[in-house]
């Protein structure tokens, strides 16, 4: 029997982890990075790209990448990448087996067992769908266990006193809020509430809409529904929100945006702090609400 190993499937980036003399810990790849991006895509010459690969290739070519598709989980989408169709399962054991791969790298020895993460506001379908993906990547899929219990059993307080935490888990594609109640090494889910279509990805089509309207504002000319420029906007509104997270403005630039006759127009947009928060105010409000409802 190969070892087993917990598997947290994310919207924007997964990760892979073992126990080492009682101990978790996430594990790199050969660049040692702990994250892969949950993009999978196909270039020109039908090579599979995956991972922080497909991810410098989605801005140049979006209809060939596809990205948070753990919001299709449970669905009947379909992705289509060269000439072959994917369901959400197929793309997330794309995801899986490479995680699986740096794991038996890592490790020196057969992964066949692992515990697969999922949001605690996943429906049955949803969860029946990620244990088929890990299943089509050659796992044994032991549990798929509530994100927010995972990160309860993270918690240092070890005693046989009873503790109610609130887990706050705000991800790339989903949300959750968990009341969880800890005695001793027992982590039981007392309430969940949330909504399997919030999350990053959101705050990141907000500021893009908002970086368009700009545009706009600036050259006087709409910006083009094309799939390139729109995931341009989209990556450049992605590293704005991250900037700000440190800083009180930062700057979407993307150089030659759209072409007007023979002048090149150029995004150069300073974006406060303050817009971004009300840009998305009412899904933090979203958020405050489920709070009131699993109290």
């Amino acid at each position: 029997m190969g070892t087993a190993v917990g598997i947290d499937l994310g919207t924007t980036n997964s990760v892979v982890a073992a126990i080492d003399n009682g101990q978790p810990w996430a594990i790199p790849d050969e660049n040692g990075e702990t994250l892969l991006p949950s993009c999978v895509g196909i270039t020109t010459k039908g090579k599979l790209l995956i991972g922080r690969d497909a991810l410098r290739q989605y801005a140049a070519a979006p209809e060939q990448t596809v990205k948070s598709i753990k919001r299709q989980m449970g669905t009947d989408h379909q992705t289509v990448l060269g000439e072959k169709t994917y369901s959400p399962q197929e793309i997330s054991a794309i995801l899986l087996r490479t995680l699986k791969q740096r794991a038996e790298d890592a490790l020196s020895e057969a992964v066949t067992q692992a515990v697969i993460t999922v949001p605690a506001f996943f429906t049955d379908a949803q969860r029946q769908a990620t244990k088929e993906a890990g299943e089509i990547a050659g796992l044994e899929v032991l549990q798929v266990l509530n994100e927010p219990t995972a990160a309860a059993l993270t918690y240092d307080f070890r005693s046989e006193e009873t503790e109610q935490v609130l887990v706050y888990d705000l991800g790339g594609g989903t949300f959750d809020v968990s009341i969880v109640e800890i005695t001793g090494d027992v982590t039981e889910v007392l309430a969940s509430h949330g909504n399997n279509r919030l999350g990053g990805d959101d705050f990141d089509r907000r500021l893009q809409l908002y970086l368009t309207e700009q545009f706009r504002q600036n050259h006087d000319t709409e910006v083009p529904a094309d799939p390139v420029v729109q995931a341009r906007l989209l990556r450049a509104a992605e590293k704005v929100k991250i900037d700000l997270s440190e800083h009180a403005f930062a700057t979407a630039r993307e150089p030659y945006l759209v072409s007007q006759g023979k002048t090149a127009l150029h995004l150069d947009v300073d974006v406060p702090r303050e817009a971004f928060e009300d840009l998305i105010q009412p899904l933090i409000a979203e958020t405050l609400e489920a709070i009131d409802r699993a109290l």
